[in-house]
């Protein structure tokens, strides 16, 4: 299943419209405004919370959680490797391997070496737009979730 995640540029918080190969929508993200630390949440279209995005905020590097409900379901953790940054997500599914370039939005998720879904970056666009294919549909709205808190992730080592 494709899904392209297209974030709003003109808005004062994070948000993002979410669609399929149809241009249907099927998710919006949207951020808190007066918050400390980003918290967004992602939202179907029938206003039903799915999952609320929580930044660590006392974390030395760069961190975000993923709830469904009260139920942390994953995190999202950038950490130091030699001469470069890598990120480590852990979830109720397992450890990620992140393959590729996750500060270029261009990468693959596995899983015990089976392929859950790849996202890639579309240029030229205005705000930041991207397409990611998850291998069953069960799970977009998750990685959904864990797409928009790399790109948080990302935007926030830029902004340091």
């Amino acid at each position: 299943m494709k899904l392209y995640i297209r974030q709003k540029v003109f808005s004062f918080n994070d948000k993002f419209d979410i669609y399929n190969e149809a241009g249907e929508p099927l998710y919006y993200c949207e951020g808190e405004i007066f918050s400390i630390g980003s918290k967004l949440r992602l939202y179907d279209m029938q206003d039903r919370e799915l999952f609320y995005i929580k930044q660590k905020v006392l974390s030395f590097m760069h961190a975000y959680d993923i709830y469904a409900q009260e139920n942390l379901c994953a995190s999202v953790q950038e950490q130091l490797a030699l001469f470069r940054t890598k990120l480590r997500v852990e979830s109720s599914y397992g450890s990620f391997d992140i393959e590729g370039s996750f500060w270029e939005h261009d990468f693959s998720i596995y899983c015990n070496g089976r392929l859950l879904g790849t996202v890639q970056k579309a240029w030229m666009t205005w705000g930041d737009s991207y397409c990611l294919q998850v291998a069953q549909e069960k799970d977009a709205a998750f990685f959904t979730a864990l797409v928009i808190a790399i790109d948080n992730v990302q935007q926030q080592h830029n902004a340091s």
